[in-house]
C-alpha cells in the first residue's frame, strides 16, 4: 500500500496543484470526525496489521517542523498543526501536536513484525522555541526516531544543538531535513544545498549520527507563517507546495529502526493532552511507553490520586480494545475533571511510586559549557515533568574503569552495518537510559567514595565520566525506576539568539533507587582524604631482614606529628607510612612532647629525618569527625635478626650503669593484670640526658620480661621504662640494662 497523501511539487502548475488540494480536503474532511467516532473508517489500513512507529520532529523555531508535519500528515489528531489559539496567535508551535501517516512495511521491519502490513508514522511535532524546552525534552521522550528540520539558509543554530544532545540520548537513528530548499535560486539549488549539507555533516561527526542521510527539502513553499496561522486546511489552497518529499519519505522509510514493542510489565501512559466530549467522557492522548491495557481496565493517576475504569480507545480515530508499547491512543475514562490533568501519566495501580528523590546513574552532556556544582539546583525531567532538585556528584573515581555499556552494545542499522559503540539497536521509548549509553549498575551505601565538590569532567585522560548523583526533589515526583533523567539549567539566557554551540542541557542519567534524601544522605559516605606529616626522630635497633638480607628497622621514634597536650591513647593502633610506603603502626608514646613509637611489622630502611606519613578518612556526615583508616592495612610480618653493634671493652660510658632496680609500677593494669610501665633506678647519674637513650631495652632477669626506655622520670636519673606485655616483677626487683 502507498503512503495514503495528496500532495504537488514545485514543477506542478498552479492547475493542478488546485486539483490536488481539493481531492486532499475533500477525502480529509470525510474523515476528520470529532473522536470518539461513530464507526470505522473503511479507508484507513486494519488496525492488527499496523505497526505504529513514533517520529519527533525537532530544530530550531522557525525552522518550517509544521509545514514539514502538515506535508507529511494524513490523519491528524485533536491537537495537531497548531491548533491552539495562542500558537495561532503567535505564529509558531507551542505544544506538542501528533498526525501521522502510512505507508507499506518496510522490507527490513518484516521479519520482526510478520503479521504487519502497514506502518503507521506518527509525527511528534515538538516546539522549537527555546522557552518551551520542557516540552521539548518531553516529546523527545516518546519517540522511536528523529527528524531533525534545519533551515537551509540560516544553517545550525542554537536551539539546533540542543535537539541534537535529545535525539543521541532518545535515539538510535536521526535523519536530517534542510528545509527551506526553495529559497536557493533552481540554478544555484544543489550546489548550495551540498554546501549547507557539508556544515551539517561537520556538526554530526562526533556523535553517532555521523552518517546520517540529509535530505533537501521544500515543505511549504510560500513562508511558514502563512502555513502556521491558518486554521481551516480548507481555505490553504496552494500552500502545500513541496520540493523532494518523496525522497525524504522513501529515506525514512529505509532508516527506520526495528522498534522495541513488547506488551510485557507494567502499563504506563504518557498524557500529553486531556479534554472533556459532552456524554461521552473525558478523553486522555498520550502514547504507551510500557506494557499494554485493554477496554474495562483499570488505569490509576497517581498525581492525583485516582482510579478510573477505561471506557474505549481509539488510535486515530479508529475503535480498537486493546493498546500496547508504542502505539499513540486515545483514551476515554468517566468521572475525571479534565482540568485536573494537562499533562502527567496513567498506569497500572501500584506501578508508579512517589519519590521524594533519587540516587541516579549520571553523565555530563559535552556541549554543556558550565561547571556543574554538588549542592546545585536543577531542573529534573523525566517524562513529561520538569521539577527542580538539588543535585550532588560522586563517585567518578570509584567508577572508573568499572563496566560503563548497556547489556547490547552496538547499532546495526537498515543499510549502514558500521555498529555505533554504547548504543542499542532497536528504538525503545519512555527516555530509555540505554539509548542514552548510560549502564545498569546497583549502588550500595556500604561502599565509601571521594568527596566531590564538582561533577569531574575528566581523570586519568578519560572524558565523560560517570557519576553517581543524589537527587533531591524540590516536590515529590511520580515516576517508574530505570527511567531517563535529563538535568538542565532553563533558568540561563534565553537560547534562541545564542551560540550555535550552546546548550543548557547539563547532563543525563538513570533513575536508580529511591530514597528519602532528609533520611538517607547520612548514609551516603563520601569521605575528604586527609594526612598529616611528622618526623622520624629516632631509630631503633637495626635487624637483618632473613627474606632478602635488607638491614632494616622494626621501630622508629617519631616526633612533629602530635602536640605535646594530644591524648596519645586515642591514636595508639593507628597507621603511619613512609615516603616508602611501607606500613607500621603507633605502639605508645614516647617521653612526654608528643612523641611516639611506631613498630613496622615488615621492618623499615626509612632514615632519621624522613616523614613519617598519618593517613586517613573524614566522613561528610559523621557527627564525630573520627580518623578512619579502613583501607590501609598492615602488611605480613617479615622476621629479622638483630645486628650486636660493636662495643668497646671495658668499663660503660661514664654515668651508666649496667644494673638498676625497680622503684615503682605505672600505668593502668593490662587485660593480664600487670602494669605496663616502670621506674627504675640506678641506671644513669643524674647529669646524663636520658632522652638521648630512648629505646633502649630493659631486661628483668627475675621474671625474664623485656621493655624499653621512653624517657626521664624526675631529676634523679630514674628512667621509665615500657613493657608491652606488662610486668610482673614487684618494687625492688633487679633490672639489666641491654647495651
Amino acid at each position: 500500500m502507498d503512503r495514503v497523501r495528496f500532495t504537488g511539487t514545485i514543477h506542478d502548475g498552479p492547475e493542478k496543484i488546485r486539483e490536488i488540494n481539493k481531492s486532499f480536503y475533500k477525502w480529509y474532511n470525510s474523515c476528520n470526525s470529532v473522536m470518539p467516532s461513530t464507526g470505522p473508517d473503511d479507508r484507513l489500513p486494519d488496525q492488527e496489521t499496523v505497526l505504529n512507529v513514533n517520529l519527533g520532529v525537532l530544530g530550531h523555531v522557525d525552522s518550517g517542523k509544521t509545514s514539514l508535519v502538515k506535508a507529511l500528515s494524513t490523519l491528524l489528531s485533536t491537537a495537531a498543526l497548531d491548533k491552539s489559539k495562542q500558537s495561532r496567535q503567535r505564529g509558531m508551535t507551542l505544544d506538542l501536536g501528533f498526525s501521522c501517516f502510512f505507508l507499506d512495511m518496510p522490507s527490513h521491519l518484516q521479519a520482526s513484525y510478520p503479521d504487519k502490513k502497514n506502518l503507521q508514522i506518527t509525527l511528534v511535532d515538538c516546539p522549537g522555541h527555546a522557552s518551551l524546552i520542557r516540552t521539548i525534552i518531553g516529546g523527545a521522550q516518546i519517540i522511536d526516531m528523529v527528524l531533525l528540520v534545519v533551515d537551509a539558509v540560516k544553517g545550525w543554530q542554537a536551539q539546533t544543538t540542543e535537539c541534537l544532545v535529545l535525539a543521541e540520548l532518545t535515539s538510535p537513528y536521526l535523519v536530517v531535513a534542510l528545509n527551506k530548499a526553495d529559497q536557493f535560486p533552481p540554478p544555484e539549488r544543489d550546489q548550495l544545498l551540498e554546501q549547507a549539507a557539508a556544515k551539517i555533516r561537520d556538526r554530526l561527526k562526533a556523535t553517532r549520527f555521523a552518517n546520517a542521510p540529509i535530505v533537501g527539502v521544500a515543505a511549504c513553499v510560500g513562508g511558514e507563517k502563512v502555513a502556521a496561522a491558518s486554521e481551516d486546511m480548507s481555505k490553504l489552497e496552494v500552500r502545500n507546495e513541496t520540493y523532494n518529499m518523496e525522497t525524504l519519505v522513501q529515506t525514512l522509510q529505509d532508516k527506520l529502526p526495528p522498534p522495541k514493542r513488547t506488551p510485557e510489565g507494567s502499563f504506563y501512559f504518557s498524557v500529553d493532552h486531556c479534554f472533556s466530549i459532552r456524554g461521552r467522557g473525558t478523553v486522555l492522548t498520550g502514547t504507551v511507553l510500557n506494557g499494554a491495557a485493554s477496554v474495562n481496565d483499570v488505569l490509576e493517576f497517581p498525581t492525583l490520586g485516582l482510579d478510573r475504569k477505561i471506557k474505549s480507545i481509539q488510535m486515530f480515530k479508529r475503535q480498537v480494545q486493546r493498546i500496547q508499547q508504542g502505539d499513540r491512543a486515545g483514551v476515554c475514562v468517566s468521572n475525571l475533571d479534565a482540568k485536573l490533568l494537562e499533562r502527567g501519566i496513567a498506569a497500572t495501580p501500584g506501578a508508579v511510586q512517589l519519590l521524594k528523590g533519587a540516587i541516579a546513574l549520571v553523565r555530563k552532556v559535552p556541549y554543556y559549557v558550565g561547571t556543574l556544582h554538588s549542592g546545585s539546583k536543577f531542573h529534573i525531567s523525566v517524562g513529561h515533568t520538569t521539577i527542580m532538585a538539588t543535585v550532588t556528584f560522586w563517585g567518578a573515581v570509584e567508577l572508573l574503569g568499572k563496566e560503563q555499556n548497556p547489556a547490547d552494545l552496538s547499532v546495526v542499522n537498515p543499510v549502514d552495518t558500521k555498529p555505533s559503540k554504547r548504543y542499542v539497536g532497536s528504538s525503545s521509548l519512555g527516555g530509555d537510559a540505554d539509548m542514552a549509553g548510560l549502564p545498569r549498575m546497583t549502588f550500595s551505601f556500604e561502599e565509601e567514595f571521594i568527596h566531590q565538590d564538582d561533577l569531574l569532567e575528566s581523570l586519568d585522560g578519560q572524558e565523560s565520566l560517570l557519576h553517581w548523583a543524589l537527587l533531591d526533589f524540590q516536590i515529590p515526583v511520580h515516576c517508574p525506576m530505570d527511567s531517563l533523567v535529563i538535568g538542565s539549567r532553563l533558568d540561563t539566557v534565553d537560547n534562541s539568539t545564542g551560540s550555535a554551540s550552546a546548550c543548557r542541557l547539563a547532563f543525563s542519567g538513570r533513575l536508580m533507587q529511591s530514597v528519602d534524601p532528609g533520611k538517607d544522605i547520612s548514609k551516603l559516605r563520601l569521605y575528604t582524604p586527609k594526612e598529616r606529616r611528622g618526623t622520624i626522630s629516632r631509630l631503633g635497633d637495626p635487624h637483618k631482614r632473613t627474606d632478602d638480607d635488607k638491614l632494616v628497622r622494626y621501630e622508629v621514634f617519631g616526633s612533629d606529628l602530635f602536640k605535646k597536650e594530644t591524648n596519645m591513647k586515642a591514636f595508639f593502633g593507628m597507621k603511619v607510612q613512609t615516603e616508602r610506603n611501607e606500613i607500621g603502626e603507633i605502639k605508645s608514646s614516647f617521653g612526654t612532647s608528643g612523641k611516639y613509637r611506631v613498630f613496622f611489622p615488615a621492618g623499615t630502611e626509612a632514615k632519621e629525618g624522613e616523614p613519617l606519613i598519618l593517613r586517613f578518612k573524614r566522613f561528610a556526615h559523621d557527627p564525630t569527625k573520627a580518623m578512619h583508616q579502613t583501607d590501609i592495612v598492615l602488611p605480613v610480618a617479615r622476621t629479622g635478626a638483630r645486628i650486636e653493634m660493636e662495643k668497646k671493652k671495658g668499663k660503660l660510658p661514664t654515668g651508666i650503669k649496667r644494673h638498676g632496680e625497680v622503684v615503682s609500677l605505672k600505668g593502668d593494669p593490662l587485660e593480664n593484670g600487670k602494669h605496663s610501665m616502670a621506674i627504675i633506678a640506678g641506671f644513669f647519674a643524674p647529669e646524663i640526658n636520658i632522652k638521648d637513650r630512648a629505646g633502649t631495652k630493659v631486661r628483668i632477669p627475675s621474671t625474664n620480661e623485656e621493655g624499653s626506655i621512653v624517657g626521664s622520670f624526675g631529676k634523679a636519673g630514674k628512667c621509665k621504662v615500657l613493657f608491652e606485655k606488662g610486668i610482673s616483677a614487684k618494687p625492688g626487683a633487679k633490672a639489666e640494662l641491654q647495651m
